[in-house]
């Protein structure tokens, strides 16, 4: 049986170490790369976020990864949206 504290260390452990790659996607590109390239950044981020938290909570890591990286996809073009819709930039 899975532990509620065991899962919940693992997400904050993998979702910290899962913040890394975007953050470097967003600082290295080209202005104009930026956008593409992080998202794509963000949705392996979230892969590998889901899988080491599905492995160290000792669920189904098929279910996870696909659980985070489909809420992260949306998270992501709700966001980009609500940004457009704003007025947002885009591009930093």
């Amino acid at each position: 049986m899975v532990s509620p504290w065991q899962a919940a260390a693992a997400s904050a452990a993998a979702f910290t170490i899962g913040a890394i790659l975007p953050l470097v996607a967003i600082l290295l590109p080209p202005a104009a790369l930026r956008l593409p390239v992080t998202f794509v950044a963000v949705l392996i981020a979230l892969a590998i976020t889901g899988t080491v938290s599905a492995s160290i909570g000792g669920s189904s890591r098929r279910k996870a990864t696909l659980r985070v990286v489909v809420g992260g996809a949306l998270a992501l073009v709700a966001t980009y949206g609500a940004g457009l819709l704003l007025g947002a930039s885009g591009v930093v």
